[in-house]
């Protein structure tokens, strides 16, 4: 092979260049202005056919995205008014027809496409393929709507899928924070973008499977070990098409539809769908929403609790309150002992009064009878009044007799329960009750002890 002879000391690059140009040294706008006013010479208007991919709209109304196919790729916007003109709703994957203007964005010095139109053009590839998948495993009955499951309303334990780097585990894992910050979170790290995403998201699903079917144990090594899973939330947050399309793969799918617990698919935004979200039992919008649907906010529950409290305190203190009632009743129509016997004694007073009258009375009744017969007998007088004081006094005694408070100061007692019911039988009281001991001098409160039989 012939060496290469070696360059002049002398040599300049640029001599060529400056001798062709005339020596001009261009400045970069009016660089980009001139490339412009070229592009604009010889495409404009220029219609462009590709498949749409990192389509975005702004808050402005604006929205972004470019175009490609196999062989290239070029950045494309359209303005508000322009947008606001669209008959359908572009969205990543799809091949569109773009009618507008080829420019230089000078800001940066890049080629852009500023759309003044856009139509359907059939299907991109990837889109194409994204529905050939997604109608084989429908046929297969993974999107069935008798698999889904309900999500459980307070679950012991929740498992988190997405990467460590990615935003949606911050939004995740505020969401719970604020709303269930009882329940605890195990997070299983996976990519979600890239190659390597779709085997990572099932190993992460299955370490989390294996969580949810084993039993607590008494002693576990970790944390994690401790705590049953009984939800899964599958997040990402948005991103293009190419972004998202770890979440179409197949054994991905597979690996969802086996899960023992119940999984909630958050991947883009609202407007983005993935093979995941069919296969999930349920699909939230965001990663946020994915969080708000399995954890019920903790106010709620301690709301419903304060409900069911206050039921139970009405349920328990009404029947108290009648039968107090009901015993407050009774109490007043059965009275105390003492209260009879005060009546008995008050009674007996008054027959002893009128017995005393009475007696009186017939002896002044017969000695007037005696004087208007002008009949003067002491002796027969005397003895009938010794006999009516005699049957008096009797009388006196055996009222006397009858008196309680002399059966008490004999050593006696008289025992009532608290209700004033006097005891008389030892089938009357129980082992611990409290009695009332009524003597001659006061009242003394005792405690039963087992009875024995006679």
């Amino acid at each position: 092979m012939a060496e290469l002879a070696p360059l002049a000391d002398s040599f300049d690059p640029f001599e060529p260049a400056i001798s062709a140009a005339s020596a001009r040294v261009w400045g970069v706008g009016a660089l980009c202005r001139a490339v412009a006013d070229a592009l604009d010479s010889r495409f404009n208007p220029v219609t462009v056919r590709g498949e749409i991919t990192g389509w975005s709209r702004a808050s402005s109304g604006h929205c972004y995205f470019s175009l490609k196919d196999a062989s290239g790729q070029i950045r494309c916007a359209m303005f508000r008014r322009a947008a606001g003109l669209l008959n359908f709703n572009p969205r990543d994957g799809q091949l569109v027809e773009v009618r507008g203007r080829l420019g230089v964005y000078e800001q940066r010095g890049d080629l852009q496409l500023v759309a003044e139109s856009m139509r359907p053009a059939g299907q991109g590839a990837m889109f194409e393929q994204f529905m050939q998948r997604k109608a084989q495993l429908e046929s297969e009955g993974l999107f069935a709507p008798e698999r889904k499951r309900a999500l459980p309303l307070m679950p012991r334990g929740i498992g988190v899928v997405t990467s460590l780097g990615a935003a949606a585990l911050h939004d995740v894992v505020t969401a719970l924070q604020r709303r269930v910050p009882h329940i605890p979170v195990v997070i299983a790290h996976a990519a979600v973008q890239g190659a390597a995403a779709p085997a990572e998201l099932c190993k992460a699903l299955s370490n989390l499977y294996r969580l949810s079917n084993t039993p607590l144990r008494q002693q576990p090594k970790s944390l994690e070990e401790n705590v049953a899973i009984d939800v899964i939330l599958l997040v990402r947050g948005g991103g293009s098409m190419e972004d998202l399309w770890a979440f179409n793969d197949e054994q991905l799918a597979r690996c969802i539809v086996q899960s023992p617990v119940p999984i909630v698919c958050g991947v883009g935004h609202e407007t983005d769908f993935t093979i995941a979200d069919f296969c999930a039992d349920l699909r939230a919008p965001t990663p946020t929403a994915a969080a708000e649907l399995c954890s019920a906010a903790q106010a709620t529950w301690l709301g419903a609790l304060d409900l069911v409290q206050d039921r139970l305190s009405v349920a328990l203190h009404d029947p108290l309150d009648r039968h107090s009632q009901r015993l407050d009743l009774a109490a007043s129509r059965l009275g105390r002992p003492s209260g009879a016997v005060a009546q008995q004694r008050l009674s007996l007073a008054q027959l002893a009064g009128r017995l005393r009258y009475a007696a009186l009375s017939k002896c002044e009744q017969e000695k007037t009878i005696l004087r208007r017969h002008g009949v003067n007998f002491p002796q027969k007088i005397a003895l009938h009044l010794a006999q009516h004081q005699q049957l008096l006094a009797r009388s006196a005694k055996s009222l006397e007799l009858l008196n309680p408070q002399h059966v008490l100061q004999r050593g006696y007692a008289m025992l009532s329960c608290a209700a004033g019911q006097v005891v008389s039988s030892t089938a009357q009281a129980q082992a611990g009750q409290r009695l009332q001991a009524r003597l001659a001098d006061g009242v003394l409160d005792v405690e039963v002890l087992p009875t024995q039989q006679a």
